[in-house]
């Protein structure tokens, strides 16, 4: 029976997945409910008093001990290497100590500060502010730029659109696009299971209703993924199942059948663009000879010619919106969708107009497309970083592989540091990093690697000193950011685990002992921090907007507090009108189909124009076929965030006999003997692991989808380890996107796949 309610205690919280109510009794979980003015709540909120089981906690301060006994790289081979309990007061003035060694010796370029962020969506305990805070103060460390889910787009749309804002959220709002919208095309996804969460938290989840609102209208959607459950079942749409990584082909094709049609819009090309008649003559092939036409694209992509052009007339001829999932642009040459993407739109001369247009990332986070949220954002406040070393995100195994070599970045040439320390707090790189056997051998070579976090990853147990941190649901903090139409109160629900600390507690200790404890904690405690930094937004809220928030103490006892927002928002709608006066940030002030700066640096992997060029590895490649390979998509799981809670019921509920199941087409499966449920091995020339077969034909044939999430479970410390759990980054390929945006390019990936004969 439930627990009466005079003995249950109301908390309210939240996570990534969105905001809810803890029921707490005798200090313990009892259950979860969600936010009262969420539409679609998520069923993730549901596996969060799994943090509080301590079977994956770190219960207190461990040391590696062959560590402590020589100081320096080791195999740090789980299993082989002994951790040892130590004191708080130890481990603290072991991390202190070794920041100090490190910046004295070899200059604070030497330290990593590789945190990323996904902990919690607490704004004032976000690990990496709070270790890049304290590390400011002592002269600084490398960082990073851009994240693993956008990079190589927001890189190429800076340059190109002037703003790389409208891949987070400031594309036109999806409320517009449901009110005006006659023909949608979806190039990648537009899912709730990937709307379920937003980083900071969200408070209600809206793309569903916007979706049901386009149903009803009975606006044409046309899906091209290689995913038909890329959009949800019950969305009336056009599949195309495309080759993966071919997007760019069919966007260009678009593109020239449109100008081949004479339906291009040359008023709105000669007025908002620049470059434009070089990118058509790409298009009729006056470079290369080759036009740019349904006929062209088709072989590449395996979309038939008459429904390309079909598509092409459909465009020009109804208010028509591109979306166009970040997804896309985690591969080989990822620029290039987003671009060509938008000189498809520009061609169409839509953009600015209700309805119209290209938006990025709808449904990629839970807040793109919302109302945008117009308030100050609760956060930590940064300092100045003292020193300027930093890398692109995913670059991290060359960073630790290669010190003191070159690299591109956004036409700069940069050094990678020479890291002697890494310090992580609250992420995992060996789940979303590429070519983790690769990352196994650079993540040898540091000499020290502190990791702050809750549970004991992968990345927890290649660590030399490990602390344990709280998880949000044993602390004190405020869920709030852009995307989001509410500040959320994330109210302590039970007592920290073991010997956990806060992140704050953690950093404001080591700030101590390096001797800048009072200008990091600007002598505030935790409650005292969550005051101002609300107060903050509440001021900004009032002088802005002339609008009145609760005080805090209100806001704290009722848990949520809505913050101004803006719907019905239509991207550039001020540019088109007059793109003199509002002048985009660009090399010409307008959209740019041509660039000059990247003419002038003659990359080949990223030329001046959006442009088709073959993947490192695609489907199109020549032996492909002779090789039996299969591309392998890896992406969001639906039952969890990324690594977080892949114990709980909900996501263990997803997997067979344990494992990840890897979906594959029923011709695939059958070339190979493969039946449903069974324990089948995937592999390259980068690694192997084991998965569960899924028979299914809602993957297009010749194409996998392994999910992200499974914690890294090798069977050995061999150079080639079998990872058992379904793993897909042991396979991805870890390369940059090109040598101008160096994005993820996790995508862009063929393996083998075949019935496991061992035991494992």
């Amino acid at each position: 029976m439930p627990p009466s309610a005079d003995s249950v205690r109301r908390v309210s919280h939240c996570s990534h997945w969105g905001a809810y109510t803890l029921l707490v009794k005798d200090g313990r979980i009892q259950g979860v409910e969600a936010f009262v003015d969420d539409p679609a709540p998520s069923p993730i909120i549901h596996s969060v008093a799994t943090w509080a089981d301590s079977a994956h906690r770190i219960a207190q301060p461990m040391v590696r001990a062959s560590w402590r006994a020589q100081r320096g790289p080791n195999a740090r081979a789980p299993g082989k290497e002994a951790f040892v309990p130590v004191s708080w007061d130890d481990a603290l003035q072991l991390v202190a100590d070794e920041i100090e060694r490190v910046r004295s010796t070899h200059g604070n370029a030497s330290i990593f500060a590789g945190s990323y962020g996904w902990t919690s969506s607490g704004r004032f305990h976000h690990a990496p502010s709070q270790l890049k805070r304290m590390l400011d103060l002592v002269g600084g460390y490398t960082g990073h730029a851009e994240t693993y889910s956008l990079a190589a787009g927001t890189v190429i749309l800076r340059h190109v659109l002037g703003n790389a804002e409208v891949c987070r959220g400031e594309s036109s709002t999806l409320d517009t696009v449901a009110e005006h919208t006659e023909t949608l095309v979806i190039f990648g996804a537009l899912s709730p299971r990937t709307a379920q969460s937003e980083a900071g938290g969200i408070a209600r989840h809206t793309l569903e209703s916007h979706l049901r609102q386009l149903v009803a209208r009975k606006v044409p959607i046309v899906l091209i993924s290689p995913l038909r459950d890329d959009l949800p079942e019950w969305v009336p749409a056009q599949w195309w199942p495309v080759r993966p990584n071919t997007d760019t082909a069919l966007m260009l094709a678009l593109a020239g059948e449109v100008v081949a049609a004479g339906a291009h819009d040359a008023d709105f090309l000669a007025r908002c663009c620049s470059g434009a008649d070089g990118f058509l003559r790409y298009l009729l092939g006056a470079q290369d000879g080759v036009r740019k036409d349904a006929d062209w694209a088709a072989g590449i992509t395996g979309i038939d010619a008459p429904r390309i052009r079909a598509l092409a007339r459909q465009l020009s001829g109804t208010r028509s919106m591109l979306c166009v999932s970040w997804s896309l642009q985690r591969a080989d040459h990822g620029e290039q969708p987003f671009w060509a993407g938008l000189a498809l739109a520009a061609t169409l001369g839509q953009i600015g107009l209700p309805g119209g247009g290209i938006g990025y990332g709808y449904g990629s986070l839970g807040g793109v497309g919302a109302p945008i949220a117009m308030a100050k954002s609760p956060a930590l406040p940064a300092l100045r970083k003292p020193n300027a070393p930093f890398i692109p995100v995913a670059r991290i195994a060359d960073l630790l592989l290669h010190p003191g070599d070159s690299f591109t970045y956004e036409g700069k040439v940069l050094r990678y540091p020479d890291t002697r320390l890494v310090y992580w707090a609250g992420g995992n790189p060996f789940h979303h990093h590429q070519d983790l056997n690769r990352l196994r051998r650079a993540w040898a070579r540091p000499e020290t690697i502190i990791v702050q976090e809750p549970m004991w990853t992968a990345t927890a147990r290649r660590a030399d000193i490990v602390l344990p941190a709280t998880t949000s649901i044993e602390r004190n903090d405020i869920a709030g950011n852009r995307r989001s139409s509410h500040l959320i109160a994330m109210q302590k629900a039970i007592e920290p685990l073991g010997q956990a600390r806060s992140d704050y507690d953690i950093f404001r200790a080591i700030a101590q002992r390096l001797g800048v404890e009072a200008a990091f904690s600007e002598g505030r405690d935790e409650m005292d921090w969550l005051r101002h930094l609300y107060e903050v937004t509440r001021e900004d809220v009032a002088r802005r907007f002339q609008q009145q928030m609760p005080d805090f103490d209100t806001f704290w006892a009722e848990g949520a507090a809505e913050v101004p927002t803006r719907p019905h928002f239509t991207c550039l709608q001020s540019f088109r009108a007059d793109p003199g006066a509002h002048p985009l940030n660009t090399e010409s002030g307008r959209i740019v189909l041509w660039s000059q700066a990247l003419e002038a640096l003659g990359f080949d992997d990223c030329p001046p124009h959006p442009a088709w060029i073959e993947p490192a590895e695609w489907l199109g490649a020549a032996g492909a076929g002779e090789r039996n390979a299969l591309h392998l998509i890896s992406r969001q799981p639906e039952s969890k965030l990324h690594s977080q809670l892949d114990d709980a019921p909900a996501s263990m509920a997803a997997k067979r006999h344990g494992r990840e199941q890897v979906r594959i087409h029923p011709r695939d499966a059958a070339l190979r003997g493969i039946v449903d449920g069974a324990t089948v091995r995937l592999w390259n020339a980068r690694g192997q692991c084991l998965a569960s077969a899924w028979l299914t034909d809602t993957v297009r044939p010749g194409v996998l989808m392994l999910p992200t999430g499974s914690w890294y479970d090798p069977q050995d410390e061999g150079s080639n380890a079998l990872d058992l759990s379904g793993n897909p980054n042991v396979l991805t390929i870890d390369k940059g996107s090109s040598h101008f945006g160096q994005g993820c390019a996790a995508h862009t990936c063929l393996v083998s796949i075949e019935n496991f004969a061992g035991h494992a």
